[in-house]
Formats: C-alpha cells, sequence, structure tokens
C-alpha cells in the first residue's frame, strides 16, 4: 500500500472534518490515524486523533473513543508542551466524552471506570478547572450503580460547582439536570429546567433535538397534549436520519406507540430500518431498540404480531418474532451492565420502558400516516358466540333506546341497533321476540341499500313481509319506501321507481287514521317523490342538461322549488324536520341556481327549523353550507358564526367524515382571521383526524392538513407546518394544477423560513416546472426567481444565474413587470463578481444595474404619459434602491481590490497586480478615489429621491445619508460626512408629525461616532 505524504493527510482531514457523520467518516479517520504514525510526524499524528476522536463521538461507534484518547493522553504527558492552548483545551475537554463513554461501556470494569473518574478530578485539579464537569460524571456512574445518595451529592455538588470554560454548554447542562428530575419522578420540575432549551433560547449541535425527543413523555404524563404534539412534529424533523441521535429516534417512536400513532412508529422504524443491525456503542443499541420494543408490544396487542416487520441483521422477521429477537438481546446487553455494576437497575429500568402502557388513547398528530391494517380474524375462533347474553332489564332498555333514536333519526341509531343485533345473535332463535327480530333485520337492509348492496331490495322486500305478518303497517309502508329508494339509488327503470313511489305513497295512506305515523309516513313518502322525480326528470332530459346550473336557467329547477315550497308550506307546523329538510333542498336549488342571496336565508330557516324540532344534528349540514355561502359573499363574520353553531351542534353526530367537514369548514374560515390561527389550527387537526377514521385521508384529511399548515405557519411554527405539509404533499398533488403549484410554493416558503435554501428552490422549480404550460408566464416568472434566490443563498451559483435568466426571460415575455425585472438585474449583478473579481466581472455588474435603471426609467416615462399614477411611487423607490446598491457594487469592488493589494504587499510599480482580480492575469489599475466619489454621488441621490417619497422612506433615507457620510470619512472627509447626517437629524427634529425614536437615537450614534 503506498503511503500518504503529508500534504494528503492534511486534505484528507479537512475532507473528514466536513464528511456525513457515520461509519465510512470513521473508517476514513482511522486510515489517516495510521497514515499519520506512519510518517511519523507527531503533530500530524495528534491532529489525527483528534479528528478520529470527533468522528467516533458523533456516530453510533462512540464507545470506541476510548484507545485514541488514551493514545493522544500519552502524547500530552511525553511532551505537553507540544499542545498549544487550544489543543490542550480540547483534550481536556475530550475528557468528558471518554468518562461518558467508559459509563456507557460495559466490558470495561467498574473499578477502571471508576479509576478513570479519579484521574478526570486530578488533572483537572491540576489544570485549575472547575470540578462541575467531573461532579455531573460521577452523577450518573452513581446513578447507574445504584448509589442514589452518592448520585444527589455528586447532583448537588454539580450544581454548586463553577462554570468555567471546561463547562458543558448550558443547553447540554439543562439536558441533564431535568434528566435527573424525571429519574427522581418530578416531570414537571424537568420540564421548567428544560424550557431555555425548548424555547430556543439555548442551543447547541444537538439542542434542543434530544430535549424534544426526551420531553414527550413528560408532557404526556403531565396531559400537555399540544406541546407533546408540537416536540414530536418539530423534533422528529431535526432527529431523522441522524445517527448519533439513534436514541432521541427512539424516544420518537416510543412516544408514537404510547399515544395511539403506532403507524406513525412504523414509519419511522422503517425510515432508520438500516440501523436495526447491533451497534458498536451497545448503550445506544438497548436505548434504540427499548424504544422499538414498545411499539412492536403494542402492535402484538392490538393483533399486528404475525404482521411482517423491518428485516433484523438482514433477516426478516414478524412484529413478533421481531420483538422476540431484540427484547434478548437488549436483555442480554442490560444483564452485562448489571454484571459490571453489581446492581440489576438497567436491567430493571429497561424493563420497566417496555412494558409502559399507553398514556392517551389516541393523539392526533396532525402528520399523515398510513393507517394500519385491520388484523386478521385469528384462524381457531370459535363459530358461535360464547359471550353470554346481558341481563334482560339491561337488554330492554337498549332496545328502547334503539327504537327512540330510531324515530329521532338520531345520529346513534345505527350504533345501538348493530349492539341490538349482535346481541339478538348471541341469544337462541326461539328466545327472540319476532318484532325485534325483525327491526333488527330491518336495520341491516337499511345499512345494505345504503352501501348499495346487490341483495338490498331483496333484504328489504323480507322486512316489509315480516312487518306486515306481524300487523305493524307503518314499518312495512316505510319499508316501501325505502325499496323506491334503493331502486333509484341502484339505476332503476324510472318507470319502476315512479311505480314503487306510488306504492309507497298508498301504503302510507292507507294506514288507519288513528295511527299517530300516519301524517309522518305520507310527508315522508310526498318528500321522496319531489326528491327523486326531480331526478328522474333531469335523466329524462337527456345528458345535455345534467348539472346545467347557469344562473338565468331553468333545467326543471322552477318546479322543483315550487312543489318544496308548497311542502313546508304544508307542513311546516305538524312537522318541522321533514319541512327543514326541504328548505335545506331550497336552498341548494337557489345556489345551483346562481342566487346565493336567497339561499342565504332558506338554509338559515331550515337550520332554525331542525333545533326547534329537537333534532341539533340535522341542522349540520345547512349550517356548514351556509358558512360557506356567506365566506364567498364576503361576509366572514355571519360565515364564521354559522360554522360555529355547526360545530356545536355536530356534538351527538357520528358519522366521521361530517365531523371532519364541519371542523374542516370552521378552520378554513377562522383562518382568514388575523388572530385566530391558533383556533383555526385546533380544528384542522381535530378535522384531519375525522378524515383519516373516515377513510378520506387523500381527500378530506389533505385539505385539513393542508390548512392545519398554514395556520402553524401563521402562528410562526415552520419545522410543524412544513412536517405536516410534507407529509401529505403527494394527495394535495393530485388536486388539479393549481394546487400542485400552491402548495410547492407553499411548502418552499416554510423551508426557506427554516434555512433549507437547497430544498426550498427544489420546490420552486417543481411548482415552476407544473406552470409552464400556462397561458400566463408570470406565475412561472416568480417561481423561477424564488429558486433562483435560494440556489444563490446555497451558493449554487450556476443554477441560480441560469433561473434568474429564465425568469427574467419570462417577466419580459409577460410585459408589465418593471419591478420584478428590476429586482432580477439587481441579483444577477451581485453575481456576477462572486467568485469572479476581474475587470471584466465588475463591469457586467455595473452595467446589470445600468439596465436596472434603464428599465425604471423607461416604466415612469410611460407612466407620465399615460396619466397612470399609481405605480409612480413604487416604481421611484426601486429607482432610488438600484443607485444605492450600485454604490454598494462599487464599495465591493474597492474593498475587493485593497484586499487583493494587502495580500500582494502592495501594488507592482509599474501598477500590474495578480490575485483577486484577473483570477491569475494581470489585475486592472482600480481609480479607488474616483469610485467613493461615484458612491457618495449615488448614495446622495438616491436618498434625495426617498426624501421626495415621503415620511415612509425615512429609513431608507437615513441608510443613504450613512452610507455617504462614512464613505467621506473613508476619503478623509470626515467633517462632511457629520455635516449630512447633521442636516438630516434636524430635519428629523423638525418635522411636525414626529418620528420613530429608534430612527433619531441610530442617526445620532452614526454622528457620535463618526466625530469620535
Amino acid at each position: 500500500m503506498t503511503m500518504l505524504t503529508r500534504e494528503e493527510i492534511e486534505q484528507g482531514l479537512s475532507e473528514n472534518r466536513n464528511s456525513p457523520n457515520g461509519a465510512a467518516r470513521n473508517a476514513h479517520a482511522e486510515v489517516l490515524v495510521g497514515a499519520a504514525e506512519a510518517i511519523g510526524d507527531a503533530a500530524l499524528f495528534r491532529t489525527a486523533l483528534d479528528n478520529l476522536i470527533n468522528a467516533y463521538l458523533w456516530s453510533a461507534e462512540s464507545s470506541k473513543m476510548l484507545v485514541p484518547f488514551a493514545r493522544l493522553l500519552q502524547e500530552y504527558d511525553k511532551d505537553p508542551g507540544a499542545f498549544g492552548r487550544w489543543d490542550a483545551h480540547s483534550l481536556f475537554w475530550q475528557f468528558k466524552w471518554v468518562a461518558t463513554a467508559i459509563s456507557d461501556s460495559p466490558e470495561i470494569p467498574l473499578e477502571s471506570a471508576v479509576g478513570w473518574l479519579d484521574e478526570m478530578e486530578r488533572r483537572y485539579r491540576i489544570a485549575g478547572y472547575s470540578e462541575r464537569p467531573v461532579r455531573e460524571s460521577e452523577l450518573w456512574l452513581a446513578d447507574a450503580i445504584g448509589q442514589d445518595d452518592r448520585a444527589e451529592r455528586a447532583h448537588q455538588a454539580w450544581l454548586a460547582a463553577d462554570r468555567d470554560d471546561m463547562s458543558d454548554c448550558h443547553a447540554c447542562e439543562l439536558n441533564g439536570q431535568g434528566a435527573y428530575a424525571v429519574l427522581r419522578g418530578d416531570d414537571a420540575r424537568a420540564l421548567e429546567l428544560w424550557q431555555p432549551v425548548l424555547a430556543g433560547e439555548r442551543t447547541c449541535a444537538e439542542e434542543p433535538h434530544r430535549l424534544l425527543a426526551t420531553s414527550l413523555l413528560p408532557l404526556l404524563r403531565l396531559g400537555r397534549f399540544d406541546e407533546a404534539r408540537s416536540h414530536h412534529v418539530r423534533g422528529y424533523r431535526m432527529a431523522r436520519g441522524n445517527e448519533s441521535l439513534l436514541p432521541s429516534i427512539a424516544k420518537h417512536i416510543e412516544f408514537c406507540a404510547l399515544s395511539g400513532n403506532e403507524s406513525r412508529g412504523l414509519e419511522i422504524l422503517a425510515e432508520h430500518a438500516a440501523h436495526m443491525s447491533p451497534l458498536v456503542n451497545v448503550d445506544d443499541q438497548m436505548a434504540f431498540h427499548g424504544g422499538i420494543l414498545v411499539l412492536l408490544r403494542r402492535l402484538t396487542e392490538l393483533g399486528h404480531g404475525q404482521s411482517p416487520a423491518v428485516p433484523y441483521d438482514g433477516v426478516p422477521h414478524t412484529v413478533s418474532e421481531l420483538y422476540e429477537v431484540l427484547r434478548a438481546s437488549s436483555l442480554q446487553i442490560a444483564r452485562r451492565f448489571d454484571a459490571r455494576n453489581g446492581t440489576t437497575r438497567v436491567s430493571d429500568r429497561f424493563l420497566a420502558r417496555i412494558g409502559r402502557e399507553p398514556l392517551v388513547g389516541v393523539l392526533p398528530l396532525g402528520v399523515r400516516s398510513t393507517a394500519l391494517p385491520q388484523p386478521a380474524a385469528a384462524v381457531d375462533a370459535p363459530a358461535a358466540a360464547t359471550v353470554p347474553a346481558p341481563p334482560a332489564a339491561d337488554f330492554e332498555e337498549l332496545v328502547e333506546r334503539a327504537r327512540q333514536a330510531r324515530e329521532q333519526r338520531h345520529p346513534a341509531a345505527d350504533a345501538l341497533w348493530a349492539e341490538v343485533g349482535v346481541r339478538v345473535d348471541a341469544r337462541p332463535e326461539d328466545g327472540v321476540d319476532p318484532l325485534l327480530a325483525a327491526d333488527v333485520a330491518d336495520q341491516r337492509a337499511l345499512t345494505a341499500a345504503r352501501g348499495g348492496a346487490g341483495n338490498a331490495a331483496e333484504l328489504l322486500e323480507a322486512v316489509r313481509d315480516r312487518y306486515r305478518a306481524l300487523g305493524q303497517a307503518e314499518r312495512a309502508a316505510l319499508a316501501e319506501l325505502r325499496l323506491a329508494s334503493a331502486a333509484a339509488q341502484s339505476g332503476a327503470e324510472p318507470q319502476r321507481i315512479r311505480e314503487l313511489l306510488a306504492v309507497a305513497l298508498k301504503a302510507a295512506e292507507a294506514l288507519d287514521a288513528e295511527e299517530p305515523l300516519r301524517g309522518r309516513r305520507i310527508a315522508l313518502a310526498e318528500l321522496s317523490s319531489i326528491r327523486v322525480e326531480s331526478y328522474l326528470r333531469s335523466l329524462e332530459a337527456g345528458p345535455e342538461h345534467e348539472h346545467l346550473h347557469e344562473p338565468g336557467q331553468d333545467h326543471g329547477h322552477g318546479e322543483l322549488a315550487a312543489e318544496l315550497g308548497a311542502f313546508v308550506a304544508a307542513y311546516a307546523q305538524d312537522l318541522p324536520d321533514l319541512a327543514a329538510e326541504a328548505e335545506e333542498m331550497l336552498g341548494r336549488v337557489a345556489l345551483s341556481q346562481g342566487e346565493p342571496e336567497r339561499a342565504l336565508p332558506l338554509l338559515a330557516s331550515s337550520a332554525s327549523r331542525a333545533v326547534s324540532a329537537g333534532l341539533p344534528w340535522q341542522a349540520v349540514d345547512a349550517l356548514v353550507l351556509r358558512a360557506g355561502v356567506l365566506m364567498s359573499v364576503e361576509r366572514p363574520e355571519e360565515a364564521e358564526e354559522a360554522a360555529r353553531s355547526a360545530l356545536e351542534h355536530s356534538a351527538e353526530v357520528t358519522e366521521a367524515e361530517t365531523q371532519g367537514v364541519v371542523r374542516l369548514t370552521f378552520a378554513d374560515i377562522l383562518l382568514r382571521r388575523a388572530d385566530a390561527a391558533a383556533e383555526a389550527a385546533e380544528h384542522a387537526l381535530t378535522a384531519a383526524h375525522w378524515f383519516d377514521q373516515a377513510g378520506l385521508t387523500a381527500d378530506g384529511g389533505a385539505q385539513a392538513r393542508l390548512v392545519l399548515a398554514r395556520a402553524y405557519a401563521r402562528e410562526g411554527r415552520h419545522a410543524d407546518a412544513a412536517e405536516v405539509l410534507q407529509s401529505t404533499l403527494p394527495d394535495l398533488l393530485e388536486h388539479g394544477e393549481g394546487q400542485a403549484v400552491s402548495v410547492r410554493e407553499f411548502l418552499g416558503d416554510l423551508l426557506r423560513q427554516l434555512n433549507d435554501s437547497r430544498a426550498a428552490a427544489e420546490q420552486y422549480l417543481l411548482a415552476a416546472e407544473v406552470a409552464k404550460g400556462w397561458e400566463d408566464p408570470r406565475p412561472q416568472a416568480a417561481l423561477a426567481q424564488a429558486a433562483a434566490e435560494q440556489l444563490s443563498t446555497a451558493r449554487l451559483d450556476q443554477e441560480a444565474l441560469a433561473a434568474y435568466e429564465r425568469s427574467l426571460e419570462l417577466f419580459r415575455m409577460a410585459g408589465d413587470a418593471p419591478i420584478a425585472e428590476v429586482r432580477i438585474l439587481r441579483s444577477l449583478a451581485w453575481m456576477a463578481p462572486r467568485g469572479d473579481t476581474s475587470a471584466a466581472a465588475w463591469a457586467r455588474a455595473r452595467d446589470l444595474m445600468d439596465q436596472a435603471a434603464g428599465v425604471l426609467e423607461t416604466a415612469l416615462a410611460e407612466n407620465a404619459e399615460t396619466g397612470e399614477g399609481q405605480a409612480v411611487p413604487q416604481l421611484r423607490a426601486e429607482l432610488a434602491q438600484t443607485w444605492l446598491q450600485l454604490a454598494q457594487v462599487l464599495d465591493r469592488r474597492v474593498t475587493s481590490h485593497e484586499q487583493a493589494a494587502d495580500e500582494d504587499g502592495g501594488d507592482d510599480e509599474d501598477g500590474d497586480e495578480d490575485g483577486g482580480e484577473g483570477q491569475g492575469s494581470r489585475r486592472a489599475e482600480v481609480d479607488t478615489e474616483a469610485l467613493r466619489l461615484e458612491e457618495i454621488e449615488l448614495t446622495a441621490r438616491a436618498g434625495d429621491l426617498y426624501a421626495e417619497l415621503g415620511p415612509d422612506h425615512l429609513g431608507d433615507r437615513l441608510q443613504c445619508v450613512q452610507y455617504a457620510a462614512w464613505t467621506e470619512e473613508e476619503i478623509g472627509r470626515a467633517e462632511a460626512g457629520a455635516a449630512r447626517l447633521s442636516v438630516l437629524i434636524e430635519e428629523l427634529r423638525a418635522m411636525p408629525e414626529g418620528v420613530p425614536e429608534d430612527l433619531l437615537e441610530r442617526a445620532q450614534s452614526a454622528l457620535d461616532s463618526l466625530r469620535s
């Protein structure tokens, strides 16, 4: 093998430091240590050892750092003087990592672990460092070996010791202090300690990543569900895919298992399946597998034990099999720790962890997850039910409740009858009342008809005949009506449907005059006939008339409206609930005719009738529809009132889809208010959950998550919003090009807020690709511009240039977009000298700024000719900004030239220069004083223009005057610069309307600095 040179090792070390954490980086670092040792360069060897220790730390192989650290410590003992101040500090800092690694390595005897701790204390004392890190390390070792008194003493000593250069950052220390509080059963104290980290006030490389995960179960235990949800969504995004954070990943999996989100836990496990194999750091392995075991146990309890799980060490397993494998291997590790420590504490805590019970039934998370499949029925399940029949009194009460709910058309009727059916099936056939058996059959036939079952008509006919035989004429009449409805639903011939409707009406009319339900049965038959007949008329009119509801065209709606109006008038007093149904239909007819103002009172009246009739759940659909119509006619306050009423009246509604629709409507309306984002998020979250329950995750669920993401974004919760949106993005992209562009742009905006420039640019470019075929090129142009800005931020210069140029081309194609065109030209100007400081690059930057000014001057001239002055102030402000930015470009050129001259040790006598300008070619002379004078002239001109634009641009004007003043100082004219600022300050103080105090303070501070 060829020996690496010193230069190759140094290059390798530089590359290794910037490589992704993990086994590949570690292996490369190990090679570099060997190479450095082989060439006998002691300094390079020490650097390579330090690099290897850091590589191990940020991976799942952290316990391997002991060997290189011991070797580095030997180097220090041989020649402490060879270690510079920073090198020595780094060595002592790594002692803390090693103390943790020793505690986490069961193969290291307890005596050795204690010895290393003593050695750390001795060396820190000699070096003059505080004992604070030593006592923290002692705390965790004492806790692991069950010496609780010693742990508490170490805890108190840790807190009492001074902080110094060797102390962990505040975020890491707060993590440890809170973790100790959790061990002592004080979740509330832990969360109090963690708050500065969780709030982002204290951060480091792995915080708040770790604490967001660690806080999940304490939050659940305290019932702080909203915070737990947010910490999971935000924290998992930060930890995902990070090998050194596998214990944190496990906490997210465990949280999902204990909050009714098992499917989400499975998805997280699948994303990290590559790390399932045994790890070098066995403590991390036990922590990682512990969280997975909680999930696997829950899945088994839910009947998914025989479902396939992720492979382990390349071998496929079912959920139950994987549980047994991981449990056995983890317990083996735990017992190795126990054997070393002389206690059972590690295994006791591990067993307690994997045996935890759920802390909440279902906590909706907002993010989309694929629902778990229904577990297959056990093959050895008994054919007949063995559950004993309930006591007669309870059963009779259940039947009575079911019959009352049926008559009221209460939403709970279906569930009650389903329970009655289960109990009836469990009884001997000869022990069931014939009428009750008929009622159960009736409910099952109705369910079949609603679901479009092929045998629905046969079931309904059988129910009708049973009721007739039992002398239940009014129930038989209702069955006749259901037969007609089922025929219409199944697409029977119109003549056949009409015949069945006639039979149903005749059956209702034939009921005994003393029958209390006779009037209701007749009214139901009439209303059904009106509804079905309207459908049949549209069907017979031909496909060219179907679904045509242009304003001013009747298409049979006039006749339908007249029939419904007559029905309402006839039954408003005696049967208000049926009148409410008819009135809701009237409202829908008005909407189909393009008359929202006529529909609104009809829908309001329908809801009011239903509530007055004691059937508030029947008002929900009308109120939801009314809320949507009110929003369409710009009456948001009334819309919110209607939606809030719908939510209130939906309390007893059992249909998941309806619950989802009500909440989504309400959330969407609330989001239009500037101050209701939190409430909108709450209802959108619940809506998504209900749509998931209804099996509509890709439809209503996707729209609910979109509203949820927008609500989160409004609250400034950009990470939460991005996670929610990304989880449902594939669903949203299926809802048309317009929405596809909108949601990708929204996601790009969120990622930009999170400083993920590459990912943001990708979303903008994908959105632009969808918009490419649109007639109007401006949306594509704006998206290309947004992508270019993010590509530029990510330092992907070539890609950014291409995107800017495409955007410029599109805006010019669209015409009438001078401001967008100018902003792109200015961005291109700034990019021109990036990485190329040749004279040609600076000339191109100036030319682009001049082009931008020219575009604005042309637009201003055109506005003057047409007399359209609305855009003039913005155009003039952009012109002032362009002059200011040209001055800033010139300043950068001067600065670049001066820096290059300093690096060269001054200009050559003949004026030729190499380096910064020309990229290796000869650098042109630069008249820096002329450029500075031009900067002053440009900023003064910009300031004057801002002054003409009025008080709204005082801040911009101050920026220009400050810039000119400091540039005067650069060329030795500080007094002239101070005079500029003094004039502005006096003018600001004399303004009758006053100016913001901070503006005056900024101006005075700049003046004081110039005069100092």
